[in-house]
């Protein structure tokens, strides 16, 4: 395999995360340009969409969990750090899910970016493959414009 080929992602990781940006897409869609037709209320949208970013967030944490255990940098010993920052994205989507909606949206907007610069430290010290935070960052600026537009509006 040539080191051409080891910094691309696989194809089905750029599509699936491609994807995973029509359920923001749809609900901020839905909430901005408040459809009148649709078959959830206004309430129901904004959880659904706090819900889904706090799974994506929840998503995030477990990719950094299994990246560092399987890549042994840091060393085991010295891995807890990282172990320990994996487990705050659950946490911090959950409480968005708790918090008043425009609250939980901004929590959610500061945590997508903050995710994504984890990203690219892991990837620089070799934890995560160097793909990895550019197949994340077009999708993380996606995702903060959706629910950008969602608070704002």
């Amino acid at each position: 395999m040539s080191s051409s080929e080891t910094c691309r992602p696989p194809p089905a990781a750029v599509w699936l995360t491609a994807a995973g940006v029509i359920p923001f897409a749809a609900l901020a869609g839905g909430l901005v340009l408040d459809l009148q037709n649709l078959p959830l209320t206004v309430a129901e949208m904004h959880l659904a969409l706090r819900g889904y970013g706090a799974v994506i967030l929840s998503f995030l944490g477990g990719i950094l969990w299994g990246m560092t255990i399987v890549s042994g940098r840091p060393a085991p010993e010295r891995a807890g750090g990282l172990l320990v920052l994996s487990t705050v994205p659950p946490l911090f989507g959950w409480a968005a899910l708790l918090l008043p909606a425009e609250s939980g949206l901004l929590l959610l907007i500061a945590c997508f970016p903050a995710m994504l610069a984890v990203d690219w430290r892991t990837a620089a010290a070799g934890i995560a493959p160097a793909w990895y935070p550019k197949l994340r960052a077009p999708v993380t600026v996606a995702v903060v414009i959706c629910l950008g537009a969602v608070w704002l509006f």
